[in-house]
């Protein structure tokens, strides 16, 4: 006999607003109205939202469990956190979760791109992994627990809660740390006219580095608003957690300024993921953020 579906909730899909209602609806996802229907119909939650909308996102589902407001199911409804956030973070949220009953509370991450059909197949996919850790092994979970964690590739990789967490921020402490440097490298170069030279440089000397990072440029102007809180996190993890209270976090910080650059003051801020515009290029990635630099020096004087 084949086990129950599970009723899984997403918060959220996507870039926030008429954009986040538009991929729902594309994928065939039902909409609910409000937090207290999505935690009543729900076996799962998983929350992806920005890193500064984390703790919100939790205190929301916590403000929808009120006594005479009940549950449709029995079993316990799992609320895992997959946001890019410190494990100090994960776990005030364990925190301000553990005295509402019914619910079971997981630290994750996503490590990886997006699901994407892979080429001349009609249903292989490439997945990123899914690490959570915590009390709760969702192999065990109802209803089908099992099937969830292969149908999202989920590994559980420690029982308590921040190690899932403190996983992703060193993963992407090495590939965001890294494209932030790529765009000051690239900007610094289109301002000395120079960027050709260097891309030439690249392909003699660090061909892999190169295309890392022309591809890592490209991919980064609809994701830059949402980094610059996960770089602070990733400061934070370092210092809690790492041990390295003695560092001056003040790179990581820079790193956040730079997104914080394209996500405020250049037109690549305005760029959604499936609708592009400008930043199709790493040499118009390097024209916009210059541009940008033009901008906001002008309001300072």
């Amino acid at each position: 006999m084949a086990s129950p579906l599970a009723t899984v909730g997403i918060l959220s899909i996507g870039e926030m607003g008429e954009a986040t209602r538009e991929r729902a609806l594309s994928a065939d996802l039902s909409l609910v109205r409000t937090d207290a229907d999505l935690t009543r119909q729900a076996d799962y939650i998983l929350s992806i939202v920005p890193p500064r909308d984390a703790l919100a996102t939790a205190q929301r589902i916590v403000s929808a469990f009120t006594p005479e407001r009940s549950r449709d199911k029995t079993s316990p409804l799992y609320y895992l956190d997959l946001n890019a956030i410190s494990p100090s973070s994960a776990r005030s949220i364990a925190s301000l979760l553990a005295p509402v009953q019914h619910v079971r509370f997981l630290d994750g991450g996503i490590i990886g791109p997006a699901p994407k059909l892979k080429p001349h197949t009609r249903n292989e996919w490439t997945r990123p992994s899914l690490v959570v850790s915590g009390p709760y092994d969702l192999t065990d979970a109802q209803p089908s627990g099992d099937n969830l964690v292969h149908v999202l590739n989920l590994q559980h990789i420690a029982p308590t809660i921040g190690p899932a967490s403190g996983l992703k921020m060193c993963f992407a402490s090495l590939t965001k740390g890294f494209t932030a440097l790529a765009i000051q490298s690239f900007t610094t170069a289109h301002r000395l006219g120079v960027l050709g030279e260097l891309k030439s440089q690249l392909k003699v000397h660090s061909p892999k580095s190169g295309e890392l990072a022309e591809r890592s440029l490209v991919g980064m102007p609809p994701k830059a608003y949402r980094w610059v809180r996960e770089m602070e996190e990733i400061g934070n993890t370092f210092r809690e957690d790492g041990g390295f209270d003695m560092v001056d976090d003040e790179m990581l910080k820079g790193a956040a300024e730079v997104y914080a650059l394209i996500a405020d003051e250049t037109d690549l801020g305005l760029e959604k993921t499936k609708k592009r515009v400008r930043g199709t290029t790493a040499e118009d990635v390097a024209r916009c953020t210059s541009e940008g630099i033009k901008r906001r020096k002008e309001k300072t004087e």
